[in-house]
């Protein structure tokens, strides 16, 4: 891993937590993510299961979470199973947890190798009532593939049908959505790292220069700030490619008097950062230009104020959507009559502002929490208005990350520039 040691002290608190939310006499059995194949002999680069990760701070595969809180012997009330390494794997792939480094990393006293796992299971499950199991319950996840998890669930519901199964994911989204400082800090570092990339990229571009040359002018600066790399796949639209909502092909050239939308951030340490900037190719907006990022800009400081403890996804985006209303009439794209007799359920800003303002942010990009629960202090937030523009080749949207606090909110990116002139006058610097 590139990134530095995180404290054992955050994943023991997080368990912790977990264990509070546990009926008596349950056990938790948590697996690392699959490597995943391409083609060939050829693999993904992995990622870990953020689930494992928030409990433990293991990120390798091959590793198994058991937690069984109430069993007789405190010995194995907390088990972090590894994978065995020996000279060949070392030779080939490089260096493996020890179980010294395991418990380090992790907290966890007991650390066991994988070939254990199923005998050492057998005698927890001879004293657990209930058995916590984890699944992908993300409201967007498309799954095809069955994870290991998944997999683990087939296989222990064959071999111990009477036992009484739960859902983990629920108390996880629960958890995961309040962010502690720990967590805080590294998403602090993971949007440090981006405003990094940002900088170097403001003097970077300029008429002619092609956007995939920007999108690895960020990877540069990303990785050489000890970051894996892209948090998910960059969008650097110039031009009318603004208007294509997930752009990803990122192959044409800037051009002079155009726009550039990047949506991008750094990863670090499994935390990710969710920035989107856009900015004027040859360094210097047009009125037009300044008109429409003036009012992307007013809409996101205003939802930035509706981000309060006590609020709802659903109501925070209807009151967005009436400041974004508001902003599309004083820019002559909606008529106020027409706004006044619309059709509620289908509103007339949708044709500028198709998608959502905001979603929770951590070790997932679109990070699990429960969009019906109300806000809460330490809930980590993207705040990314839009404004659409097919019949310009105009796209512009802005994005930063947020904390709620009880009486405001903690912008994460309150050092990457965002005003008009601020960008001018950074791209224009000799």
């Amino acid at each position: 891993m590139k990134y530095l040691p995180i404290d054992s002290q955050l994943f023991i608190e997080n368990r912790q937590r977990l264990i509070q939310h546990l009926e008596p006499n349950s056990m938790v059995v948590l697996h690392s993510n699959d490597i995943m194949p391409t083609n060939a002999d050829g693999t993904m680069k992995y990622v870990q299961n953020s689930d494992l990760f928030y409990l433990t701070g293991i990120d390798q595969e091959e590793s198994i979470l058991v937690l069984f809180p109430d069993f007789p012997d405190e010995n194995f009330r907390e088990i972090l199973f590894v994978r065995a390494t020996n000279e060949e794997i070392a030779i080939w792939e490089g260096h493996k947890y020890t179980k010294d480094e395991a418990t380090q990393t992790s907290g966890i006293q007991k650390v066991l190798w994988v070939s254990q796992f199923e005998r050492t299971l057998y005698t927890l499950m001879t004293q657990a009532e209930h058995v916590y199991l984890n699944t992908n319950e993300h409201l967007r996840a498309d799954i095809q593939v069955p994870t290991r998890d998944a997999r683990f669930i087939k296989w222990c519901q064959e071999h111990y049908p009477l036992h009484s199964y739960r859902r983990l994911a629920p108390i996880m989204h629960k958890l995961r959505a309040i962010k502690s400082v720990g967590e805080v800090e590294l998403l602090q570092t993971a949007c440090n790292i981006t405003k990094e990339a940002f900088d170097r990229v403001l003097r970077f571009v300029k008429p002619g220069v092609m956007e995939y040359e920007i999108e690895a002018e960020y990877l540069h600066e990303f990785v050489r700030n000890r970051s894996r790399g892209f948090a998910y796949e960059p969008i650097v639209a110039s031009g009318g490619n603004a208007c294509v909502l997930h752009y990803i092909e990122n192959n044409d050239r800037c051009n002079d008097g155009e726009l550039l939308l990047m949506d991008v951030g750094a990863e670090y340490a499994n935390y990710n950062a969710d920035m989107t900037r856009t900015i004027p190719v040859n360094g210097r907006f047009t009125d037009r230009h300044k008109a429409v990022y003036n009012a992307v800009l007013r809409v996101q400081k205003e939802a930035m104020g509706l981000l309060r403890p006590g609020n709802t996804i659903k109501e925070y985006h209807k009151e967005v959507g009436k400041i974004m209303e508001s902003e599309l009439i004083g820019l002559g794209l909606l008529d106020r009559e027409e706004v006044k007799n619309q059709d509620e359920k289908q509103p007339l800003y949708k044709q500028y502002f198709m998608h959502g303002t905001s979603h929770h942010l951590g070790l997932d990009v679109h990070d699990v929490g429960n969009v019906y629960q109300k806000f809460q202090p330490g809930m980590v937030f993207t705040v990314e208005p839009g404004i659409y523009i097919r019949d310009e080749n105009l796209g512009i949207r802005l994005e930063n990350n947020v904390v709620i606090r009880e009486n405001d909110v903690y912008d994460l990116m309150r050092n990457i520039p965002i005003e008009a002139e601020e960008i001018e006058t950074l791209m224009n610097e000799k």
